[in-house]
């Protein structure tokens, strides 16, 4: 495959320096931006790597947010936030946008990054043409409390009596957050992680998200420093902010065409939370896809009907 345009660029994003990658095989295609979760785990080299066939229809742009990756160094703890991050976000849009020459692009985000996209849409919906998020949060404490109770009631049923003991330890979730924020959401994803509600192959963090990004080429030495380094310390400081989200109450009307593709397994964004607040959504266009055999990752549990429906719903609006 050959790209018109394939460049790694460090730019000036709310005063600190944040890496991006961008690949296309046209210059004249629309611009996909994808807004990665954690906070904190950048997934640039799984989007314009693995998904790379996305790039003979899409202009991919692949970022690692502030305090992650690429993007970890001289950011300052006070400015990991919500908000400083929604103002990132926008002024990405309107760099891509002058610098590749289009009026708007798409968003596309995973689990953190559907709280991302979905704020950046509502407040600054100029420059974007629509919206698909997958692991779509929905309310940030209802997230987490159905989160605890789905790995607390696998537990028990399992007779797994160390998982249930850490989860009695932890304690359940108050306003979104562990009692320590990182240590206790940590222990509570890997039991609800070990019961399918992340994924349906019932992996490990190891297997599934560290190890394939210590393998990774497209990160330097001094990126997968940044990201062992940042995905602490964006959680630590990001959550008691991020948290508390509750887009049933804050964002319902949307400009752009507004899409989810929702695991039907997933329990680390509960897809409980999605129908309820998809049916009170305004937007000019909009669709729940729910795919049956996935649970927090429907692209890689499902990759080519995702990919699929992604050109579909995308493309038409071009």
């Amino acid at each position: 495959m050959e790209y018109e345009i394939d460049e790694v660029r460090k730019i000036s994003i709310g005063g600190v320096g944040q890496k991006i990658h961008i690949r296309g095989e046209k210059r004249t295609n629309p611009v996909l931006l994808f807004l990665h979760g954690g906070p904190g785990i950048s997934n640039r080299d799984s989007v314009v790597n693995r998904e790379k066939d996305l790039c003979d229809v899409f202009t991919i742009v692949a970022w690692d947010q502030r305090g992650t990756g690429g993007s970890y160094w001289g950011v300052k703890k006070e400015t990991l936030n919500l908000e400083q991050l929604i103002s990132d976000a926008a002024e990405l849009v309107e760099y891509l946008c002058a610098a590749l020459e289009k009026e708007r692009l798409f968003v596309w985000g995973g689990s953190w990054g559907t709280e991302l996209g979905t704020y950046l849409c509502f407040r600054y919906p100029e420059h974007i043409a629509g919206y698909v998020g997958s692991g779509q949060l929905v309310n940030g404490v209802l997230n987490e409390e159905l989160s605890y109770d789905f790995a607390m009631d696998e537990a028990k049923k399992a007779g797994d009596t160390k998982a249930v003991s850490t989860l009695e330890r932890i304690g359940r979730p108050v306003d979104g957050c562990y009692r320590e924020v990182f240590k206790g959401m940590m222990a509570q994803r890997r039991i609800m992680k070990k019961y399918g509600g992340h994924s349906m192959n019932k992996g490990t963090y190891w297997t599934d998200t560290a190890l394939p990004l210590l393998r990774s080429r497209e990160f330097s030495f001094t990126d997968k420093l940044g990201l062992a380094l940042g995905y602490k310390r964006c959680l630590t400081y990001m959550w008691p902010t991020t948290s508390k989200c509750d887009f049933p109450r804050e964002c319902t009307r949307f400009a752009m065409p507004y899409y989810i593709f929702q695991g039907a397994h997933d329990n680390n964004t509960p897809s409980a939370l999605v129908q309820a607040y998809y049916d009170a959504i305004e937007a000019p266009d909009k669709d729940l896809i729910w795919f049956e055999h996935s649970a927090h990752g429907p692209l890689r549990e499902e990759p080519e009907t995702y990919k699929r429906l992604l050109r579909e719903k995308l493309l038409q609006w071009i």
